[in-house]
């Protein structure tokens, strides 16, 4: 007699805007399954079981997350919800499994407002949005001593954006340095109206925080900059296709970073670095950014959660999540037991230098 499997679902950008990000989010995942199930699966109740992993291509679009989920809790009646990637489609799916009292464990969505809204089933795996630049100051003040002037261009859309200049403006207000805050609408995706605008303040460092296709356009007319900027920084910069599409042009620029392969924890859950990045490459071709180390350790934070509970029921694991103090090759996982919202996940800073990602040293930052 065949063992019950457990069923984990989730809306996955295979297609549209998101898809670099969306299929290393799901091969993450994939990976994990595979690992899981190489190991016999997860024991429940006395059973070991399978995962077995149903995903439908939300296309970058949030109402098509929405859909999504709705269809794995309904009419697949999923055990484990895992979320999408991007802010935007993450608060759409989180608020469908809210209202089903699903818990969705939340690797793709850094915005702080997701976590801002009173939900009691979301899961935060990742660092925030507004934490992602806090270090850059710092670094700043380091590197360049006589910079006073930062120009932050954030996307309108959406929050992420928002929340990463939130973030770093309120560092900025505690040192000498003045900042600019510029959102990127319609009119500024128009490299002219964005050459405009820095030749207007002439910064001394330029930060990025929109999408990858977004600050790619960006960056492609540094040339063109004002010679007052001395130093770029760009979310987007934490990824490899960031180089993949800049070439030179990504030369010196900084970017965050949820998880590098080079940073080791002590006692963690699954594998380590070594094992992920070598069998991800292995089996899909390319190497794993973050974005694929987030969606992997969860699967290994949902694991440890299901073995502490002995259980796939949404408030039990929520329960037993509120308590979870661990490590895993992502770094370490703790949260906020009212709002779910990560606290113990740490951001990292790297460059790009000659073609690759450098990781800035901690003790600068």
């Amino acid at each position: 007699m065949r063992q019950p499997e457990i069923k984990v679902g989730l809306s996955a950008s295979t297609s549209g805007k998101f898809r670099l990000q969306g299929q290393q989010a799901l091969n993450g995942v994939r990976l994990w399954q595979a690992y899981a199930n190489a190991q016999g699966g997860i024991l429940v109740e006395g059973i070991s079981r399978h995962i077995e992993l149903i995903w439908y291509d939300d296309e970058s679009r949030s109402w098509c997350a929405r859909e999504n989920v709705l269809r794995l809790l309904r009419d697949d009646q999923v055990d484990i919800l895992l979320g999408p990637y991007s802010s935007n489609l993450t608060m759409a799916a989180a608020e469908v499994a809210e209202g089903h009292k699903k818990v969705i464990w939340n690797y793709g969505g850094a915005s702080d407002e997701i976590f801002g809204q009173g939900w009691q089933y979301i899961i935060g795996v990742s660092s925030l949005a507004s934490d992602y630049f806090r270090a850059l100051p710092r670094w700043l003040a380091n590197e360049y001593p006589q910079l006073r002037r930062i120009c932050i261009l954030y996307s309108a859309k959406g929050t992420f954006g928002r929340q990463v200049n939130r973030g770093l403006t309120e560092v900025t207000r505690k040192t000498e340095l003045s900042v600019d805050s510029v959102a990127i609408g319609p009119s500024l995706k128009n490299s002219n109206d964005t050459l405009s605008v820095l030749r207007r303040i002439e910064p001394e460092a330029v930060v990025l925080a929109s999408s990858l296709e977004d600050e790619v356009a960006i960056i492609k007319t540094r040339a063109q900059w004002p010679s007052s900027v001395r130093a770029i920084a760009a979310v987007a910069a934490g990824v490899a296709e960031f180089d993949r599409e800049l070439g030179r042009a990504s030369e010196g620029v900084i970017g965050p970073s949820q998880w590098e392969p080079n940073i080791s924890f002590p006692t963690i859950l699954g594998s380590a670095s070594a094992w992920f990045v070598n069998n991800f490459k292995k089996q899909f071709g390319v190497p794993p950014d973050y974005v694929a180390a987030a969606s992997f350790a969860t699967g290994f934070i949902v694991g440890e959660c299901i073995r502490r509970s002995d259980s796939l029921d949404s408030e039990r694991l929520r329960c037993v999540a509120s308590e979870l103090e661990c490590n895993t090759f992502y770094g370490s996982f703790q949260i906020d037991p009212q709002t779910g919202k990560q606290l113990a996940h740490q951001i990292l800073l790297v460059q790009w230098q000659k073609g690759s990602k450098i990781l800035l040293p901690a003790r600068i930052l």
